[in-house]
């Protein structure tokens, strides 16, 4: 029987509206998009290189909460205000998934300027895997 459960942290932004920073069953984790809210001063900070790293801690700190990390990332979706941006989110973006990247979709959006310039959300296999995963399959 597959469960649901939570995923919540403080080492990242809240959730912005009624949905979960992520939940996560036996056998996966989904992170919802991750704005670029530092957690501590509530801000956002300028710029897209900024943004970009700051949307990627938050998505850590959610993944690492609910038992996976960005090794075990299966795919990610990324929406960028402005798709003049996407060399420097591409590039900071390589450095978080350097080894064996996940799929991606890029999609650019409007939003209004309170939102930032870009949030970042990935599906992830958990660490913590059910009976019926085979110990053979790779946990990345």
């Amino acid at each position: 029987m597959t469960t649901k459960s939570i995923v919540s942290t403080t080492k990242a932004a809240p959730a912005a509206g009624p949905y979960s920073q992520a939940t996560r069953t036996e056998q996966f984790v989904f992170a919802s998009g991750q704005l670029p809210i530092d957690p501590v001063s509530g801000g956002i900070p300028d710029g897209i290189e900024q943004q970009t790293r700051q949307s990627l801690a938050n998505l850590s700190a959610v993944l690492e909460a609910g038992g996976a990390s960005f090794a075990s990332v299966l795919k990610t979706t990324v929406f960028l205000k402005n798709m003049d941006d996407f060399a420097v989110m591409n590039g900071i973006y390589a450095e978080f998934f350097s080894d064996q990247p996940p799929a991606r979709s890029t999609i650019a959006v409007k939003t209004s300027n309170a939102w930032g310039r870009s949030a970042i959300g990935a599906p992830s296999r958990s660490r913590r895997r059910s009976s019926t995963w085979s110990s053979k399959t790779p946990n990345r």
